[in-house]
């Protein structure tokens, strides 16, 4: 690497700015229906740690015990989030975005140098990879790429033999027949999708329970509106689209960055998980999983975890504060949560049979690290209940990571979870060991 008087100045600010207010609070918890929430602490420079990459070395995720994990696919090319067809085919949505947004800050360039260190040297392979696991044994035998020539894939969902992909700027709409293993003809465009600056990519996705709507998430073009808030229209909100014309409407807003979507299997609810803001301390603020109320307003950027006003916004709106809508579930403080899916059925059995598992990407704006593994949060009766789980771990190890999972996809026709990790490029798989299975 080159050296970069910059950057070694940068550090040092970090490194004194870590041991300052880097680190939580002992005795705080951030999650569950009613977290803690410590006084504010802006700094010049926010906290910064990241962990950076370390391989597998022949070894696995750890999941409960009776649960077997295996590498149902490896080598992907920054693998985001997956699609279980009807016949049991995954589809990976491969890609990474990029933002053209102009780095205002001196921390914004010290952030993004950071971040960077606990990236994969993949480039997005800006496509749809199939895979098929003919024999039962929990790895792909058989793998096509299913779509290429795609603008940064990310959301996925399938409706009556169509397939819907949702691209950087669009959301585009493939004929698929049972047991096709490519697509070559071009998409339709159902509708464009938001995508100047990009400071937030990723468009999640999903269905309706009754298929006639998509909901799209897109995230903020800022962390709490420092680029002004012209270019944050369209910004942290969910759409809903009329899946046959492509006309949509704002569904949810003040929603910082919905980074996944679901649907509720006994409400038929609309879920996501989302993304809150970034430099306030190690503990502010939670990011969260929620139900997405029609017509609701979450905060972003005015205040965060319903009316807990943000400071840093200028001009203030206390009228928006007032509307605000506190969210029902939160995750923990900057854990980046990025995947979400709900089982049905049985599920994967024992304690994981009513809920749903959420994917942590992890942390960066806090000393000690948080995320980097896959949580269960337990429901009863549409609502979630008790505290996350610790479900799929070591993902850490001695301080540096071996993989950080994304999207997590529960497959109904094998029984599993699927979890996409970006860092190994790994498709990893997780069911019930034969002796365990529901």
């Amino acid at each position: 690497m080159t050296y970069n008087p910059f950057f070694k100045s940068a550090t040092i600010v970090v490194t004194l700015t870590l041991a300052a207010c880097g680190s939580s609070e002992p005795g705080i918890d951030q999650t569950g229906q009613t977290p803690d929430l410590p006084d504010q602490r802006q700094t010049l420079v926010p906290p910064m740690k990241i962990a950076s990459p370390a391989p597998w070395n022949g070894e696995k995720p750890v999941a409960p015990r009776g649960y077997v994990v295996t590498a149902f696919a490896t080598d992907l090319k920054v693998p985001r989030q997956a699609l279980v067809l009807p016949n049991g085919d995954v589809l990976v949505a491969e890609g990474s975005g990029g933002s053209d947004a102009p780095k205002m800050r001196p921390k914004d360039v010290i952030a993004g140098y950071i971040k960077s260190w606990g990236k994969t040297p993949e480039k997005g392979g800006n496509r749809i990879t199939l895979l098929r696991d003919r024999d039962g044994d929990g790895k792909a035998e058989l793998r096509t790429t299913f779509i290429a020539g795609l603008n940064a894939p990310y959301g996925l969902a399938y409706v009556d033999g169509s397939l819907y992909v949702a691209n950087q700027d669009a959301l585009l709409r493939f004929s698929y027949s049972d047991g096709a293993t490519r697509i070559t003809s071009p998409g339709a465009v159902l509708t464009t999708l938001p995508s100047r600056i990009n400071h937030h990519w990723t468009k999640s996705l999903t269905a309706s329970a009754d298929g006639t709507k998509l909901y799209v998430g897109i995230g903020s073009n800022s962390n709490v509106g420092e680029r002004g808030m012209a270019v944050e229209e369209d910004r942290a909100v969910i759409w809903e689209i009329d899946r046959m014309t492509g006309a949509h409407r704002q569904f949810a807003s003040g929603i910082r960055n919905p980074t996944a979507l679901a649907i509720q299997p006994q409400t038929k609810a609309l879920w996501a998980v989302v993304n809150e803001r970034d430099e306030l301390g190690p503990q502010l603020v939670p990011d969260y999983m929620t139900s997405v109320r029609g017509g609701a307003f979450y905060g972003w950027p005015y205040s965060y975890w319903g009316k807990n006003v943000d400071p840093r916004v200028s001009p203030q709106n206390p009228s928006q504060v007032a509307k605000a809508i506190r969210p029902d579930f939160a995750l923990g403080s900057h854990v980046a949560a990025l995947g979400l899916s709900f089982v049905s059925g049985d599920g994967l059995g024992g304690a994981f049979r009513e809920g749903a598992f959420v994917g942590e990407h992890g942390s960066w704006n806090r000393q000690d690290l948080s995320g980097y593994k896959v949580v269960w949060v337990a429901f009863s009766r549409g609502r979630p209940v008790g505290k996350p789980v610790d479900f799929l771990t070591g993902f850490l190890q001695d301080g540096h990571a071996r993989g950080r999972p994304v999207g997590v996809t529960y497959d109904p026709v094998g029984s599993a979870l699927l979890v996409a990790d970006d860092l190994s490029n790994t498709l990893w798989r997780v069911a019930p060991a034969p002796e365990s299975r529901p």
